[in-house]
């Protein structure tokens, strides 16, 4: 049987220094269907993002790049609008029959942090290839908000996959008459499960949220610490509509409440290139038990993060704007996302970092 590695599995390949560390694990670094990368000691600003490329490594083709090195040790900002690169304290070495696919984690997107892991001879970014040994780097660069930064930070997170079982639409058909998928809205099934936005909440009209130019410092560290009004612009509208301008970062909701069953995981995707002047910009891992009602997930919708091209574009209620694509898991994971462990957006509605004060 083939699937996504569920933590257990993970776990047993940490035992076999399948992936191994400079330093020692940490509680809470597994997911339920995922494993936490750290930032390691150092940054490296770089003039451009870049790939290694075949037959090269990364730390070759650094030469090439480096304008200057930043030591985190003691915390170290990473400037809105630059590119940095973050050797990872995690490393593979992984069977001929294991791939993994790596993420931003919710955090860091809802940061406009764009974060992309990339490898020796890589070819593209957030993908490692079957039996790939070596090591892992972050290409981190701020688009919103400059952030404080420390080794240790786990601001991705990578996936482990046994051959590919990502289900077809048939399938997912079938697993929705089974277990309800998504509801507030129909179930849009090609090429996974799309999903639409909220601009019609059923309390109030507050629909979103859009990042200021201007603002400080975001200490990654510090939770709950920072006032939304700060750093975010509250989006308020009566008629269903939204009009997005060009380059700006947005914050909004799913109308469809989301649940992945806990023997499935999902990956949020692009709907369409061209389904607007716009894309949710940064695609996500939703884990096993994520919208579950048994593991205190009921309502959970997805949150948007969302990045307008050359040209304002209107956004209306109920568009399409994304989709989910599910895998098999392997096997049942032994934790659920949001039972037992600490789960930042179980039972989420519109909702900002874990950074921000509520």
């Amino acid at each position: 049987m083939t699937g996504v590695l569920a933590n257990q599995q993970i776990e047993a390949l940490m035992d076999q220094g399948v992936i191994a560390a400079d330093v020692p694990f940490v509680d809470g670094q597994v997911q339920p269907a995922s494993l936490d990368l750290r930032l390691g000691t150092v940054a490296y600003r770089v003039r451009a993002s870049f790939l290694a490329g075949k037959g090269q490594r990364v730390e070759d083709r650094l030469a090439d790049f480096e304008m200057h090195r930043i030591s985190l040790e003691s915390g170290a900002v990473l400037e809105k609008g630059c590119v940095y690169l973050v050797p990872l304290m995690e490393r593979l070495a992984l069977p001929k029959d294991i791939s993994a696919v790596a993420n931003a984690k919710s955090s860091t997107g809802r940061l406009d942090l764009l974060t992309r892991t990339i490898t020796d001879e890589g070819t593209e970014f957030d993908r490692i290839t079957a039996g790939y040994t070596g090591p892992l780097y972050a290409e981190i660069c701020p688009r919103s908000f400059s952030v404080l930064v420390r080794p240790g930070m786990r601001l991705n997170q990578i996936r482990f996959r046994n051959g590919q079982s990502v289900l077809s639409d048939d399938a997912l058909a079938t697993l929705h008459e089974e277990q309800t998928l998504v509801n507030g809205g129909p179930a849009v099934i090609g090429d996974g499960l799309g999903f639409s936005v909220d601009l019609k909440p059923a309390e109030g009209d507050l629909v979103g949220y859009r990042a200021k130019p201007h603002t400080g410092v975001i200490d990654l560290d510090k939770l709950g610490h920072y006032r939304p009004s700060e750093f975010w612009e509250e989006l308020h509208t009566t008629n269903g509509r939204l009009i997005l301008d060009p380059d700006a970062f947005y914050i909004l909701v799913s109308r469809e409440a989301v649940h992945i069953p806990p023997d499935y995981a999902a990956e949020m995707a692009p709907f369409l290139a061209m389904v607007g002047e716009f894309r949710v910009h940064y695609a996500g891992f939703f884990d096993p038990g994520f919208g579950h009602d048994a593991a205190g997930g009921t309502g959970s919708r997805g949150v948007l993060e969302v990045r307008c091209h050359e040209a304002p574009f209107v956004l209306e209620h109920g568009q399409i704007v994304g989709r989910l694509v599910y895998e098999k898991m392997d096997q049942s994971p032994s934790q659920l996302y949001g039972a037992g462990i600490k789960s930042n957006y179980q039972g989420q509605g519109l909702k900002l970092s874990k950074h921000f004060a509520a």
